[in-house]
């Protein structure tokens, strides 16, 4: 028995450690998961090999992904090039519509000031542009970090489709040679939690799909009512943003309105004030009701679970809190988890 679980344990941290190692082997084999459907659905209709339908199904799929890679870049790339041709102009448009302004206010107001005040507020001045110069040295160490990781990308990528057209070969065997090693009941109830947590996963993608849609449609007609050159990129920097834990959409359209209203122009920063706003409150509007019918749950539920997970976790929690209630509901329904009690 003590055997028998010190191996069980041993297996776990083995494959615990690895998956760190293992993230292209792993997003390839959630990728022929989720490609399975349409490769029987392919056998069934046209009456073909496996084979024959695992390199349709593959050659569409790398096909969409370099169609799609292709056109982003390409927009993003020639936006890029555009608006760092113009950053240098930006600096000193800034510094004199800006800084130098305040620089003047500053010298008028700071006369009736006693000197220990006037000392503490420049000190306090200074460490917020030490802190400003840290940022933008860590942002461009990052760019060059991000452009010397590419030879790496493209080997990972490379490694995760081949992995996935080796998995999407040899799924059926993988899927018999594990029921071999179950039995019956516990079969059920794996394949039951697997295809829950298969279907849930399909929706959660629906759903950030869905919902960075809808903030890329707003972030492009806002941008583009208030005349902002660059709205494709922007609005896509918008998304990626709002994506990512931690930061939001006031990461960008928040400092940007602050810049552009000490520039004098109040229209763009209040509009971009109001665009914030607006995505912030439609998102979190819609966020339960797409959740829910995407990850099939209560609208309630998934509304505590990202309340309850947003405090606990911060924005990471209103992904984590959803994604535990569907675990915990998938376990239940196969009797994994069973809470039968009366008071």
């Amino acid at each position: 028995m003590w055997k028998k679980w010190g191996w069980t344990a041993a297996v776990l941290l083995v494959v615990l450690f690895l998956v760190p190692y293992s993230l292209p082997l792993i997003f390839a084999f959630i990728t022929a998961v989720m490609l399975e459907g349409l490769v029987q659905r392919i056998i069934n209709r046209f009456s073909l090999k496996r084979f024959q339908a695992v390199v349709s199904v593959f050659i569409s799929y790398v096909l969409l992904i370099a169609v799609l890679g292709y056109n982003l870049i390409s927009v993003i790339a020639h936006q890029t090039v555009s608006l760092s041709q113009r950053t240098p102009t930006f600096v000193k448009d800034f510094y004199r519509t800006g800084i130098l302004p305040l620089m003047r206010k500053w010298e008028f107001y700071s006369k009736n000031f006693p000197p220990e005040v006037i000392a503490q507020i420049e000190d306090t001045i200074e460490k917020n542009i030490n802190t400003l110069d840290s940022f933008f040295q860590q942002l461009i160490a990052s760019t060059i970090n991000l452009l010397t990781a590419i030879p790496g990308f493209l080997i990972e990528l490379l490694v995760y489709l081949i992995a996935l057209f080796l998995f999407s070969l040899e799924l059926p065997r993988l899927k018999l040679k594990l029921e071999s090693h179950l039995k019956e009941t516990t079969r059920q109830k794996v394949f039951m939690v697997g295809s829950q947590l298969n279907k849930a996963g399909l929706g959660f993608l629906k759903a950030q799909v869905i919902l960075s849609f809808v903030t890329f449609l707003m972030a492009a007609a806002g941008l583009s009512i208030l005349g902002v050159k660059y709205t494709l990129l922007l609005s896509l920097l918008i998304v990626v943003v709002d994506i990512l834990p931690i930061l939001g959409t006031g990461s960008v359209l928040v400092p940007w309105a602050v810049i552009v209203i000490l520039q004098g122009n109040n229209f763009l920063g209040i509009g971009l004030i109001i665009l914030f706003l607006v995505i912030t409150v439609v998102r979190r509007v819609i966020e339960p009701k797409i959740y829910s019918t995407s990850l099939g749950i209560s609208p309630l539920a998934t509304l505590v679970s990202m309340y309850i997970g947003l405090k606990l976790m911060g924005l990471a929690g209103i992904f984590v809190g959803p994604i535990l209630v569907i675990i915990y509901d998938t376990l239940r329904k196969a009797n994994i988890i069973q809470l039968k009690f009366k008071i």
